[in-house]
């Protein structure tokens, strides 16, 4: 938490000078680059997730749709529409209604939400059957979070559409915030059970110290980027000055998106880059 509350401060210091951080923001060019390069590196990602994909379902076609390729198959999605967004971001300022433009601007975020909240899911699947405990519960609780989020989102769209004045605006960042808030402790809470119950099976078991590498890494890096989220939102809906998704605040943009997004999904893509075994007999866990 002081991490970033340091780098939230470093942020508001740096915008609040002059010199450089100015001329590059007020600079057409300059927010064309940074916009492209954005676009550039969820294109790679959305590449990226979709061979991996593709590499499963070669690898086990018999096994239908997993876990593991539900969760590929999303950062397919949410990469390549942020990819597309970012290469047409100076059209999409001018896209009328205004409503249009903050739908396809914070439709993304939520689907990424849903992306790494189904890790989570599948976390607390394994931890629960582990302990013999019953998860019937997790899956509708799964969708009923996610529904509730959704027509959240989708009624403070409407209502923005029916009333667009700027104290509203305030009200989605501030549910984004708490999405956020609410998916880092899931990934502590869950990635931190499983860490720990691994860490108490036999040193001899196979794959140990890989798996509790794997799951420490990803419950550490989501953790902090969904916490850093929340601390950057909560800052742009009080701070006018601190508002990314604006044209002229590219070099904003280009540090959240990196944090919030880029940077756990290139992290996740890797690390849990490893195939399923080919023809898996027993019962298949897809994400390792």
């Amino acid at each position: 938490m002081r991490r970033f509350m340091v780098t939230s401060a470093a942020f508001l210091a740096l915008r609040s000078g002059t010199g450089w951080w100015d001329e590059v923001n007020g600079s057409g060019l300059w927010q064309d680059r940074i916009f492209h390069t954005l676009a550039l590196l969820y294109g790679l990602l959305s590449v990226v997730a979709l061979i991996q994909l593709i590499r499963i379902e070669c690898r086990v076609p018999e096994f239908g749709w997993t876990t593991q390729k539900v969760f590929y198959f999303l950062n397919f999605l949410v990469d390549g529409v942020r990819s597309l967004v970012f290469v047409f971001r100076r059209g999409i300022e001018k896209i009328s209604p205004e409503i249009i433009q903050h739908i396809l601007l914070d439709f993304p975020g939520l689907a990424f939400f849903t992306t790494y909240a189904l890790l989570v899911l599948f976390w607390a699947e394994i931890y629960y059957q582990a302990r013999s405990v019953s998860t019937d519960e997790l899956r509708p609780t799964f969708y009923a979070i996610n529904a509730v989020v959704y027509v959240t989102q989708i009624s403070l769209w409407l209502v923005l559409w029916w009333k667009p004045i700027q104290p509203m605006t305030i009200v989605p960042q501030m549910l984004f915030a708490g999405v956020s808030l609410f998916a880092a402790f899931g990934f502590l809470l869950y990635g931190g059970r499983l860490f720990l119950m691994l860490k108490h099976f036999p040193v001899e078991s196979k794959g140990r110290q890989k798996k509790l590498q794997e799951i420490g890494y990803v419950t550490a890096i989501c953790f902090l980027c969904f916490l850093f989220r929340c601390v950057m939102m909560c800052i742009s809906a009080f701070d006018r000055t601190a508002e990314f998704d604006v044209l002229d605040h590219p070099i904003l943009n280009f540090v959240y998106y990196m944090f919030v997004e880029i940077l756990p999904s290139s992290s996740v893509l890797f690390i849990l880059r490893k195939l399923p075994p080919k023809r898996e007999i027993t019962q298949y866990h897809p994400i390792h």
